[in-house]
């Protein structure tokens, strides 16, 4: 066994302040609040903790005015008064352009209640091996985003098909068509599938929004809402200011399934988020939201860029708030993933387990707090361009941010445990991008992985500065490399450069 000296007290841990909005170098930090914290001897609460159900059956019964199946929503909507409670019926509600609430407004589902983007595809003639309709595919439109495929771009394209409520896979090709699968010829406006439609239900997603950010203080709840071809970066549900999206079922859209647009003091909360084509939660500057209790899981379904294009669990870019006590499980991508002029964030309570990419990224932004999570078993799938060094993330990732506080965390089992990044990024709205005052205290970190590192990595432009990183009071278990300044290290060289004085490895 190789020990540290073990603190035999806590010593008091300051939360500091933000970097200053000038451009320039920060003010020296000030304690706002204190703590005490010791090595840990046992994992946070929320590695025993349950999230419990999610999604509609968690909303409580609607009462209010009902829209019933196969009806236009929006000129009900229009015809009430603001702040009205309206009910969707049982069933499939096929829509052909996003709902527009007003202000303070609630949209909710009665039970088994659908918001659908699909429609049925009829009609289908056999061609050889293949089948196929015609006149339902639109005209083309701008492509962006980043796919793992980045020569045929599949993951641009929003109609995806869906065979009896399964989700078939798009080729680029017709000769690469087989079982399973389909592709669209936008040029000849022709849909081709590889299995015989006979006897089953054809859908294609076609409409991009179900629900957008016309107003304030929206309400939506305990709906079902799946197949839109929203565009990446775009949400099938797009909320803004005061909006509380609870107990819905968001699945099986294509890009971002809820995107929260300039929407301060919005909460996410008890819905289930999967199996969307790209990201299963977004944030765009929005100020004081609260995402917490949701259940994120097996998002990018599409093929986005598995290692570095917002793909899987939750991304937030300029933004600030609370992520806690959700469940962000086996996406194909970073579980949690602040990017950007981020401040004032609070990662805390959150089971992060099996995304293939990082579980948590927190990237050249300000001001955050990352504690008590349970982080295991992420990185182990990043795709192209990428390797397993600490240039590729970790379990936690902090690269070229100011003021980090990663305490109190499980850190279990991951491609790597802890990455600390310094990079070149240029200027943000609270000052240059740069690590420093980063603390790293009090998490349980195990590393049976033996390829597994830890450690602070930087290009020659950005070297890490003296004191920009602190490790303290932190339990290691089987952790057999640490890299600092270039240089693998053994944990008594570690120590030796001034880290972790008053930790334990075992």
């Amino acid at each position: 066994m190789r020990r540290g000296v073990v603190a035999a007290v806590g010593v008091a841990l300051l939360v500091v302040s933000g970097c200053s909005d000038t451009g320039g170098s920060a003010e020296p930090p000030k304690p706002t609040a204190t703590t005490t914290v010791t090595v840990p001897t046992a994992p946070p609460t929320a590695a025993a903790a349950v999230l419990g159900p999610t999604g509609p059956s968690t909303a409580k019964p609607c009462k209010g005015t009902e829209i019933p199946v196969g009806t236009d929503p929006q000129p009900i909507i229009d015809a009430a008064t603001e702040g009205t409670t309206f009910c969707f019926a049982k069933g499939v509600h096929r829509l052909t352009r996003p709902i527009e609430p007003r202000a303070k407004d609630t949209l909710a589902g009665s039970t088994g209640a659908v918001l659908s983007g699909s429609v049925r595809l009829t009609g289908w003639k056999q061609e050889g091996s293949s089948w196929a309709v015609q006149g339902m595919l639109p005209a083309a439109y701008p492509l962006k985003g980043q796919c793992e495929d980045n020569k045929t771009k599949p993951c641009q394209l929003g109609e995806q098909v869906f065979q009896d409520g399964t989700h078939l896979t798009r080729v680029m090709s017709l000769s690469q068509l087989k079982p399973g699968t389909f592709f669209g010829d936008y040029k000849a406006n022709t849909l081709y599938l590889g299995d015989d439609p006979t006897g089953h239900v054809i859908e294609m997603a076609k409409t991009q929004t179900a629900i957008d950010k016309s107003a304030d203080d929206v309400t939506v709840t305990g709906l079902t809402i799946q197949h839109f071809a929203s565009r990446p970066q775009a949400g099938a549900l797009q909320a803004g200011r005061g909006w509380k999206v609870t107990a819905n079922d968001v699945r099986w859209n294509h890009a971002v399934g809820i995107m929260v647009i300039e929407g301060d003091d919005t909460v996410v909360s008890r819905n289930t988020v999967a199996d969307n084509g790209q990201l299963g939660i977004g944030q765009y500057k929005s100020a004081g939201v609260k995402i917490t209790a949701n259940l994120v899981t097996r998002n990018n379904t599409d093929g986005f860029w598995i290692a570095d294009w917002e793909s899987g669990g939750i991304k937030s870019t300029r933004s600030s708030g609370e992520v806690s006590g959700n469940d962000i499980i086996a996406n194909r991508g970073i579980g949690m993933w602040s990017d950007i002029a981020e401040y004032d964030r609070r990662i805390t309570g959150n089971r992060i387990r099996d995304n293939a990419a990082d579980g948590i990224r927190y990237e050249i932004s300000y001001s955050a707090v990352i504690d008590q999570n349970v982080v295991e078993h992420n990185g182990f799938g990043t795709g192209r361009g990428s390797g397993g060094t600490l240039w590729d993330g970790g379990g936690i990732n902090v690269n070229t941010s100011s003021d980090v506080q990663v305490r109190g965390n499980l850190i279990k089992d991951n491609r790597n445990a802890l990455s600390i990044q310094s990079r070149t990024r240029g200027d943000g709205p609270r000052g240059t991008y740069v690590l420093r005052n980063v603390l790293v205290e009090g998490n349980l970190v195990v590393m049976d992985d033996k390829q597994s590192s830890l450690g602070v990595v930087e290009n020659k432009r950005s070297p890490t500065q003296p004191g920009a990183i602190t490790f303290r009071r932190n339990s290691y278990q089987g952790a057999d490399h640490f890299a600092y300044r270039g240089k693998t290290m053994t944990w008594s060289e570690w120590q030796q450069s001034g880290f972790d004085q008053d930790s334990v490895s075992s």
